[in-house]
């Protein structure tokens, strides 16, 4: 299934896995979810329009709060970024396509599903109303008992591992397809800005993915993380914001990029301190995840620690300010036009400066303690996030034309600027005059109501702005001029050297740099086009490439089965709720788990056996996705595409185990590490280890034997691989009986120490498992291939299998000490 159908048919976008296509339903969607967002926050301004009148109870009211804060950041803002990155990123570099297309898929569909998610949860009960930042100890179930709580956290689960998909193709497609003669300080600042934003994702939501499986596991089957009082409410502050905080520039930065490439294109001049700015956007990137502290200056962590984490917050300033004169040297040296994406580039420069600023005040400890939980915080978050990513609705008039083939009204552009403009600032900047308002509380002192009034005003003036811009787009996309190819004069990069819109495939000949410019090379046919993103070959696997001329393919259902298979298992998990106390003897509490309608059990069973049905359907696909045969892959030359992007999948779930573990670590000290004993007799864990290990072995014995085109061997090893990995679970079946039944020690009851020890140990133990179980998966369908004749003569795929195997293996190394012998 490699054809597409046609733009005008639904089939078309349930099957597509082409870029363009990705990036216009990210654009869509992220459109609905800012209505969506939108609405809420008129609700609120509504409510705050009078103190003494509730328009919403206090339970809606706080419903409001955290779906519209998690709806804007999560489903809105860095959506709608990469909306324009799926479309951008591979023309800028001169790349046909991403270089898994149909992941790239699947993390849309994962987006979509999981937006659907968090809306079915308004009507399970009421959903998550925690705030968006989901503070422990208000997200367990104590104090939010609903089950659309739950399915709130198991939506942003599902998000958070789109995202990851999306993390991976990004990082593989930048620095395994750019075009010949174009290196990594050549790129555009767009496509800078989203390597840039990628890699601070690939470590920062692996953080938040650990976060929110320890949540769910502590809403679903009653662990006890965050409800411990041996430090959980600090675990979750250590947590969220060592992913929050790099989060405010996963956000900021696509925006960036959109204004640096705008200011060059209506200024007429080229960047002042090009390669300074790289270096500013870099060391950004890193230390973002050293000021994560001071969003937690109101907690118990000593001065000096906290004086540290100020000063981090103080530094990452000066790079920024670079940044910000940078783009004024670049404005000043050039001679401006005042179109409409411009406009929108600039007064985004001018929101994020105040937003800037009033963020120095809550990075000094002593005006923290007077500002934090009032809405400054407010008011100063809205002008970083939103303010900055005003330029992304400058870049949708930018490139409109470019995606249409059709010329945007000019005119109404500059009204829609206009009174977005003025909305924002009376919206948001009436939160600054009406600062010592408590956060989150609809309650105020009647000296503050006119500024409120002022607001909610504003608040009205700035969503109706959007619907001018609704409407210029869809007016000009039905009877609008026809754009040419190339409609500012100034512009650089390589998507305006296409036609509007672009082909499918991008380009007639092979981009490249090589010359110093960009050109088009016509290549004497050499069919060397590899099988990639998990298909295979169906005409020579004997080497490397595959002979003959095919065309990529561009469709596949899976994408959509897989993230459809996974909402259905979500939503059934949703139902399962801790509602009630555990007893000693329950298999890890779980039989004491409430589950409020039969239906949801049904769904998890459904839901699993569809992700397991398109899992093998996906691998089994004949889908066709050629890695570039001449590329500039500085610096991973030689490196195979699908092996590049499993080194960058580990390197996410080194983190999201790292969270794991650290976790561990840190509630131990608050308890008090000579308080906790080794859990379980050591012997079955230290069996199992020797078992893991020589299970690595065998794996490399069925690669040597892959290599050596020897069926009967790849066969034995991988059959002993799947012996060992089945030994490990029973192993583990056993201890787990036995500590359970025997011993008493459940998931929350320990008679032998700290019950959240108990908790820990089957929680990370346990996701070990799943790590183990999906391996087993996966070894048997590449049993079942190898059986049919595969990967002797095609060993790779056996190989990315065993970089997975033996990450597994060293995280039961570390974890053996940790849970056996300390």
């Amino acid at each position: 299934m490699s054809e597409l159908p046609p733009a005008s048919s639904v089939k078309r976008w349930l099957l597509t896995t082409n870029h363009k296509d990705i990036g216009i339903l990210y654009l869509l969607t992220s459109t609905f979810f800012l209505l969506f967002g939108g609405v809420l926050a008129l609700l609120l301004r509504v409510q705050l329009w009078d103190p003494t009148v509730n328009v919403l109870s206090g339970m809606a009211y706080n419903e409001t709060v955290t779906a519209h804060g998690l709806i804007m950041v999560f489903w809105f803002l860095s959506p709608f970024a990469f909306g324009f990155a799926n479309y951008l990123v591979p023309l800028q570099i001169g790349a046909d396509d991403l270089a898994f297309p149909r992941l790239n898929a699947l993390s849309y569909w994962m987006y979509l599903f999981s937006g659907v998610l968090l809306g079915i949860s308004f009507f399970q009960g009421g959903t998550m109303h925690a705030g968006w930042t989901l503070y422990a100890p208000l997200n367990v179930p104590a104090y939010t008992p609903t089950i659309g709580s739950t399915g709130a956290i198991l939506a942003l689960a599902m998000f958070v591992t789109g995202v990851t998909a999306s993390t991976i193709n990004f990082l593989t497609t930048i620095h395994h397809s750019r075009a010949e003669g174009m290196g990594l300080m050549d790129m555009p600042m767009f496509t800078w800005s989203i390597l840039a934003t990628v890699w601070m994702m690939l470590f920062a939501f692996a953080v938040l993915l650990a976060t929110g499986l320890i949540l769910a596991s502590d809403r679903v089957l009653g662990s006890l993380y965050f409800s411990a009082t041996e430090g959980g409410s600090l675990l979750w502050g250590h947590l969220f914001w060592f992913f929050g905080h790099p989060e405010v520039y996963i956000v900021f930065f696509p925006a960036l990029g959109a204004m640096l490439e705008l200011f060059q294109t209506f200024s007429g001049n080229r960047l002042v301190g090009r390669k300074w700015v790289i270096i500013a956007i870099v060391l950004i990137s890193l230390q973002s995840f050293l000021v994560w502290m001071h969003h937690m200056f109101l907690t118990t962590i000593n001065l000096e620690i906290k004086t540290l984490m100020m000063a981090t917050t103080i530094g990452i300033s000066l790079p920024f300010d670079l940044l910000v004169f940078a783009m004024i040297y670049t404005l000043a040296k050039g001679r401006i036009k005042f179109k409409t994406p411009f406009l929108f580039a600039f007064g985004a420069l001018l929101l994020f400066i105040l937003g800037g600023i009033t963020g120095v005040f809550l990075g000094a400890i002593v005006l923290d303690y007077e500002f934090r939980g009032t809405y400054w915080v407010v008011a100063h978050f809205h002008y970083v996030m939103f303010g900055g990513a005003t330029a992304l609705f400058g870049a949708a008039y930018y490139w409109f034309p470019k995606m249409t083939g059709k010329m945007y009204d000019e005119f109404l552009g500059k009204i829609h600027f206009a009174l977005f403009f003025v909305g924002f600032n009376v919206v948001y900047f009436s939160m600054f005059t009406a600062w010592q308002t408590p956060r989150r509380v609809f309650e105020y002192q009647q000296s503050m109501m006119s500024s409120h009034q002022a607001g909610t005003v504003g608040a009205f003036l700035l969503g109706f702005s959007f619907f001018i811009m609704f409407y210029n787009f869809i007016k000009s996309y039905v009877a609008g001029e026809d754009a040419p190819d190339k409609p500012w004069e100034f512009a650089r990069s390589a998507e305006w050297a296409v036609s509007s819109p672009p082909p499918l495939e991008n380009w007639d000949g092979r981009p490249s740099y090589a010359s110093g410019h960009l050109e088009f090379v016509e290549d004497a046919p050499e069919g060397s086009h590899a099988a990639a993103d998990g298909g295979h070959a169906t005409t020579n696997e004997a080497s490397d490439y595959v002979l003959g001329d095919r065309h990529p393919s561009h469709a596949s259902i899976w994408p959509f089965a897989m993230s459809f298979a996974t909402f259905v298992f979500l939503l059934g998990l949703s139902g399962f709720n801790d509602a009630v106390e555990f007893t000693v003897g329950d298999s890890l509490g779980a039989a004491g788990v409430a589950v409020s309608n039969p239906v949801y059990p049904t769904l998890i069973v459904l839901g699993i056996a569809g992700f397991v049905y398109s899992g093998v359907k996906w691998g089994l696909e004949d889908f066709y996705a050629p890695p570039m045969g001449v590329a500039n892959r500085w610096p991973f030359e030689g490196i195979e595409k699908n092996k590049l992007g499993m080194w960058f999948f580990l390197a996410s779930d080194v983190l999201v185990f790292g969270a794991f573990i650290s976790a561990a670590v840190f509630i131990r000290v608050h308890a008090g590490w000579r308080s906790w004993s080794p859990l379980p007799e050591s012997l079955p864990g230290l069996i199992n280890t020797f078992v893991l290990l020589t299970s690595s072995f065998t794996v490399i014995l069925a690669l040597v034997a892959a290599k050596r085109n020897s069926r009967k061997g790849l066969l034995g090893s991988l059959g002993a691989t799947m012996l060992l990995g089945f030994t490990f679970l029973g192993i583990k079946g056993w201890e787990w009986h036995h500590e359970i039944y025997d011993v008493g020690i459940t998931l929350t009851q320990n008679p032998k120490g700290p019950p959240v020890q108990a908790t820990i140990y089957y929680v990370t133990t346990g996701l070990h498992g799943v790590h183990v179980i999906i391996g087993l998966i996966v070894a048997g369908f590449l049993f079942v291939r190898a059986y049919q004749g595969k990967y002797t003569s095609d060993h790779r795929p056996v190989e990315y299998f065993g970089l997975y195997w033996h990450f597994v293996d060293i995280v039961w190394v570390f974890l053996f000490p940790l849970f056996y012998l300390f």
